[in-house]
């Protein structure tokens, strides 16, 4: 079943509701090693990132 305009504009419109974003900017080629290493984690890029910040607040948090 075809992914109608209908279904993406609603996924837009929770998307929008239910997140925010964070733009980050890495040098040229610098994307292509992230994505294969979050891909050898079995992970998304954005699910890598989002672990890797939670940890360093956790710590931050115990030294505190």
């Amino acid at each position: 079943m075809a992914y109608s305009e209908a279904q993406k504009e609603a996924t837009a419109r929770y998307n929008k509701k239910a997140y925010d974003r964070i733009e980050i900017k890495v040098k040229k080629g610098r994307k292509a090693l992230i994505t294969a290493f979050a891909a050898k984690q079995k992970k998304s890029v954005t699910q890598f990132i989002v672990e890797l910040i939670d940890k360093e607040m956790a710590e931050q948090e115990e030294d505190a």
